[in-house]
């Protein structure tokens, strides 16, 4: 009855994580364990911070700005290209920007007004503004960024890091998601494991309560205790074994249960926030509520790969403003500007930003027109064909603004990639060859940019 009971204690949330980690790793072998293995080439970073923007910021109203839409404002606009909205219908007009821009840094970025503290370290950052996306739904469209196909199902970005590389720390796992308490649109896909074992999906963790479920033991139960449980637990399933030697399923559970206690131990320390001084945790906002939200999951990220990491994605919700732009744009940016602010400047006091590749990013643009509602809820709709992402550590153009789109941001211009270049160029600084970074899976040779890319070598430092 115990042993039952115990078996089904461990094979939950925790025990689950660390079973699926130890199944994959003894079936497959020790080639295709999760520990860190050597890149293709020399890497410009080790370990990435993924800030994702899910619903679609708009370029124009964050670092692209564009004063000629202020000259057109409200004047009558009909589309033409269908690509570039999911909502082309009705009168449109040409909406201007309700934010101001300036120039900050040595290096002249520009930023609206509403960004308040990601200035002081604009010298950090590479902007681009040449990538197009291909779908304007967001479910497709956060697939293709997350994973290199529209429709789902392949590996995340993440997963194929893990898998390239492997984690730094054998008690934790290579790829942590920070999402929403409400999952983005597509859900857990966005960092599945698609056809690579299952040990290199995202395990995420939840925004409220204990991170994962199970990571402390009950009350009233000790280290010393578990530690009895298991040993009397590894010996009845040490006798059962020798009874049945090629059960490998078995021998794989028995290491799961060992990990799952080494976990207990790390996983604790690492997000326990408590651990970090006054002066910190007000750098990345954690006092004031309306940045406390990402703040901590900014300095989670930090924590994570500190201690070896190699893959952290962050979620930041509802960049979808159709209407009430000034409001939910403003109100947004307040939310992400300190702790993401906090996070470079962080990573740089502590030495790891070099070596540390920060992305920052949505799954497509807005466009320059809208319809009007209300008369004053001015918004902006889906755009594929213009968006800006910036990235900063990990050997890229620190300073620099790469790329351009048309005097109205309607469409990149200047530089112009699509998404699996970004894909390929991400690897590359991490040390990875995407045309060798491949699984075979389907009677192919698969890789994330589906079937090849360009490095966008105008980022790289």
């Amino acid at each position: 009855m115990w042993r039952r009971e115990s078996l089904y204690g461990m094979t939950a949330s925790l025990g689950a994580i660390a079973f699926q980690w130890m199944l994959s790793r003894e079936s497959r072998g020790a080639e295709e364990t999760t520990f860190a293995r050597g890149p293709h080439h020399r890497p410009r970073a080790t370990r990435c911070i993924f800030l994702t923007m899910e619903g679609g910021p708009s370029h124009i109203d964050t670092f692209d700005p564009k004063p000629r839409l202020k000259q057109m404002h409200l004047q009558e606009f009909q589309r033409h290209d269908e690509k570039a909205s999911a909502m082309a219908s009705g009168k449109r007009y040409y909406v201007q920007s309700p934010f101001r821009f300036r120039q900050v840094g040595q290096s002249g970025a520009w930023m609206c007004d509403r960004w308040e503290h990601l200035p002081k370290v604009a010298d950090e950052i590479c902007f681009y503004r040449g990538m197009q996306a291909e779908s304007v739904n967001h479910p497709t469209a956060l697939y293709h960024i997350n994973c290199g196909n529209r429709f789902g199902g392949d590996p995340a970005v993440g997963a194929w890091v893990n898998y390239g590389l492997g984690t730094e720390n054998e008690n934790l796992p290579g790829f942590v998601v920070l999402p929403e308490l409400s999952y983005p649109q597509g859900g857990a896909a966005n960092w599945g494991n698609g056809f690579l074992p299952a040990q290199y999906q995202g395990t995420a963790l939840r925004p409220e309560g204990s991170p994962i479920l199970n990571l402390t033991p009950p009350e009233g139960i000790t280290r010393a205790h578990q530690r009895t449980h298991l040993e009397l637990l590894k010996k009845l399933n040490e006798d059962h074994w020798t009874d049945h030697p090629d059960a490998e399923l078995l021998k794989a559970r028995m290491q799961s249960y060992e990990l799952a206690f080494r976990m207990q131990a790390d996983v604790p320390s690492v997000l326990d926030l408590s651990r970090e001084d006054a002066r910190t945790l007000d750098e990345y906002g954690l006092h004031d509520p309306a940045t406390a939200k990402f703040g901590k999951k900014c300095l989670m990220a930090r924590r994570l790969v500190e201690h070896g990491v190699r893959f952290v994605q962050l979620y930041a919700g509802t960049w979808d403003s159709h209407d009430y732009l000034e409001k939910a744009h403003g109100q947004l940016i307040r939310a992400v500007d300190r702790p993401i602010a906090a996070l470079i400047q962080d990573l740089r006091r502590r030495g790891m930003l070099d070596e540390t590749l920060i992305v920052w990013c949505g799954e497509f643009g807005r466009s320059p027109d809208n319809g009007v509602r209300g008369g004053i809820a001015y918004g902006r709709d889906h755009n594929a064909d213009a968006m800006t992402v910036w990235m900063a550590g990990g050997g890229v153009r620190a300073g620099h603004t790469i790329g351009a789109t048309d005097e109205l941001g309607a469409t990149a211009v200047e530089c112009v990639h699509p998404i699996r270049d970004f894909h390929v160029t991400l690897l590359h600084l991490l040390g990875l060859d995407d045309n060798r970074l491949t699984y075979y899976h389907a009677g192919r040779f698969k890789q994330l940019s589906q079937f090849g890319g360009s490095v966008i070598t105008e980022l790289i430092a």
